[in-house]
C-alpha cells in the first residue's frame, strides 16, 4: 500500500510532488514543459487523453474563431506556463487581453491569465481542481471555467462565493472578461 505521507495526500494514480530544486524565478525561465509549480514543488502533469485534447481544441478554437471573427485585441494560450501567487500552473486553455501579454513570450507569464481553463481528467482530484480555481481568483484571473467531460458541464468560478454550474443546454458567456462570447456548453464537448 503507498503511504499518503510520501505521496503528500496524491492517490497512487495522480503523480506525487516533487521536492522543489528551484526558486519561483528559476522555474519561469526554464523549459520544464511537463510540471507546475505549486508552494515550493515541482508537481508532474499527466499524459492528457485523446478526448481532454479533443475538448481544449474546442474551447481554444471557439475563443480563437470568436476573436478573429470579432477583431479581438486578445491572445488564447494552451497549456502555457502562468504565474499565479507564488506558483506557476499551466491551464488547459487561457485567455489574455493583448494590452496585458508580457513582450517576452519565450517564457512562461509572470502575470495570471484573465480567463483559465481547466477540463478535469481521471487521474484529477476534485479538492486539487477547486483549489486550483481558487488560487487563480486569489492571483487575479477574473474568471475560470472547469470542464467536467463525463457530466459535460462547466463550473464557473467568478469568486469563492459566486460559483455557477452550467448544464449542457445553457450558455456559457464570456462575461466582461471575454465581452460578447457565446456559446452552448454542450458545442465544447462535441
Amino acid at each position: 500500500m503507498v503511504n499518503p505521507i510520501e505521496t503528500h495526500g496524491f492517490p497512487p494514480e495522480m503523480p506525487a510532488p516533487v521536492p522543489g530544486t528551484m526558486t519561483l524565478e528559476e522555474f519561469l525561465t526554464s523549459d520544464l514543459d511537463d510540471y507546475e509549480y505549486v508552494k515550493g514543488e515541482l508537481v508532474p502533469m499527466s499524459a492528457t487523453s485523446l478526448e481532454h485534447g479533443r475538448i481544449c481544441a474546442n474551447v481554444s478554437g471557439c475563443l480563437r474563431l470568436y476573436m478573429r471573427e470579432n477583431r479581438l485585441d486578445a491572445r488564447v494560450f494552451v497549456e502555457t506556463g502562468f504565474r499565479v501567487g507564488e506558483g506557476v500552473l499551466k491551464p488547459d486553455v487561457a485567455f489574455l487581453s493583448a494590452a496585458r501579454v508580457p513582450e517576452d513570450e519565450k517564457k512562461a507569464a509572470p502575470i495570471p491569465p484573465d480567463l483559465a481553463v481547466e477540463i478535469i481528467s481521471p487521474s484529477d482530484v476534485s479538492q486539487r481542481v477547486v483549489e486550483k480555481a481558487f488560487a487563480y481568483l486569489e492571483a487575479g484571473t477574473r474568471r475560470v471555467w472547469v470542464l467536467q467531460p463525463v457530466s459535460k458541464t462547466v463550473m464557473v468560478y467568478r469568486s469563492e462565493t459566486d460559483i455557477t454550474l452550467l448544464m449542457p443546454s445553457d450558455t456559457l458567456t464570456g462575461e466582461d472578461v471575454v465581452e460578447g462570447f457565446a456559446c452552448q456548453v454542450a458545442e465544447l464537448f462535441e
